[in-house]
């Protein structure tokens, strides 16, 4: 844990008091990404804006199935871009399923064993996947109560997630309590694996949602799901379906349209969330 990093608790993290690994960051060859895995103790890492601060904050939850995070593509790469446009971002680490030296390396075996009948992936997603929205939610809870030291406007608090990490924006945008509810939400090639879609709570946000038709894990229903449950309970949403682009495309250069994305999701906020 870096000098940056706050801890979401005090003690150990509800659930997960028992967990004994420690967390591992390196270079995955297979996702050709820097990832972060075995993440035991949840953090935020604040990346303050760059110039001129709009006020907007956003937590940014990388993805990586549950079982790593993405924390560069879908993490600091993205914070850092967004902190020239002065929004100041909370990278959010929160917990993943316990691994080897290579849990990139375990996902992709227990994806392959699918067409087998082994079904162990999801069963292991499932566990994980509250524990990281409590995490999500959390970290919503410390950044609004510390706001004024932040320099964020808790009214313009907003989730950003990729993937799993859109999971965990979802979460929180549907939770009971308003104090951990973003203020608007971005779920990017998000999935809604094991979650029900009911009409989103009462004083929702604005959501803004990014996926590519040729995802290959096919999400690109997941976020057309979230696009109707909005644009249903008449709340502000916008949606940008790219014809290319696959699953993970992040930050990204794959000289296809998708790469544009930041700069659409920074059109809409300042037209929806910075005006």
């Amino acid at each position: 844990m870096s000098d940056d990093e706050i801890r979401l608790y005090d003690g150990p993290a509800p659930g997960s008091e028992g967990w004994t690994h420690s967390a591992r960051r390196y270079w995955s060859e297979l996702w050709d990404t820097e990832v972060v895995a075995n993440v035991v103790v949840p953090t935020i890492t604040p990346v303050r804006p760059i110039g001129e601060a709009t006020g907007v904050g956003v937590i940014v939850a990388p993805g990586g199935g549950f079982h790593a995070l993405s924390i560069d593509s879908e993490g600091f790469a993205v914070a850092n871009r967004l902190a020239v446009a002065g929004i100041a971002s909370f990278v959010l680490q929160y917990r993943t399923v316990p691994g080897g030296d290579d849990p990139v390396a375990d996902l992709v075996d227990k994806m392959a064993k699918i067409v087998e009948g082994d079904v162990r992936v999801f069963i292991d997603m499932a566990a994980a996947a509250p524990l990281a929205g409590a995490d999500g939610m959390t970290a919503m809870r410390l950044v609004r109560e510390r706001a004024g030291e932040f320099g964020v406007d808790p009214g313009r608090l907003g989730f950003m997630g990729f993937s799993a990490g859109g999971n965990v924006a979802v979460r929180a945008a549907y939770a009971d309590d308003p104090g951990v509810r973003p203020d608007w939400t971005a779920p990017i090639y998000a999935t809604t694996s094991g979650l029900e879609l009911d009409d989103p709570p009462a004083g929702s946000g604005p959501m803004f949602l990014t996926v590519a038709t040729d995802d290959a894990l096919g999400l690109t229903g997941d976020s057309v799901a979230l696009y109707e449950r909005w644009r249903g309970a008449n709340l502000p949403v916008e949606l940008h379906a790219y014809a290319q682009g696959g699953h993970g495309f992040g930050m990204r250069t794959n000289h296809v349209p998708a790469d544009t994305w930041v700069d659409r999701f920074l059109d809409w906020c300042s037209a929806t969330i910075e005006r």
